[in-house]
Order: structure tokens, then sequence, then C-alpha cells
């Protein structure tokens, strides 16, 4: 038993690893880069608000964001819950 003989395991387990690192990596800056982007929005909206070039309905604001949150999270609790599944369960979708 040699080195050679356990390469293709090490490989696998490494790069699995490795790939899984790098997604988590890319997908962690996304959502910085989308929640930047969001942040900025409502900070111009509250900049025009002040500055009374527009009126923002916060109320309605927040619902809306409140819905669209919800949205995002049921999506993401159905594909996470469908991950692994059998092929049968994801046609059906």
């Amino acid at each position: 038993m040699n080195v050679t003989d356990y390469a293709p395991l090490l490989g696998s387990v490494g790069g699995g690893f490795a790939a899984r690192a790098l997604a988590g990596y890319a997908i962690k800056q996304v959502v910085r880069i989308a929640a930047v982007i969001v942040g900025l929005f409502i900070a111009a909206l509250a900049y025009l608000e002040y500055q009374k070039i527009i009126n923002v309905d916060w109320v309605r604001f927040e619902s809306f964001s409140q819905n669209g949150i919800t949205w995002v999270i049921d999506s993401l609790t159905h594909i996470s819950n469908n991950i692994g599944a059998p092929h049968t369960a994801i046609s059906s979708l």
C-alpha cells in the first residue's frame, strides 16, 4: 500500500471539498454585493424623500419587502428539501 493506491479517493474527497468551498465563497460574495445594492437603493430612497423629491410609503415598502423575503425563504426551503430527493419527486415539480 502506497500513496498511489489512495490517490483516487483523496482526489475525489479533496476535490469535492474544494468545489464546495469555492461555491460557498462565490455565493457569499454574490449575497454581499446584492445586500450592498439593496442598501444603497434604500438609502437613495430615504435621501430623495428627505430632499422632498419623492414621497415614499414606507409601510407599503415594508410589506412588499416582507413578501419578497418570504418568497425567497420559501423557495430556498423548497429547493433544499428536494436536494438528494429521488428523481420522481423532482420531475413532479
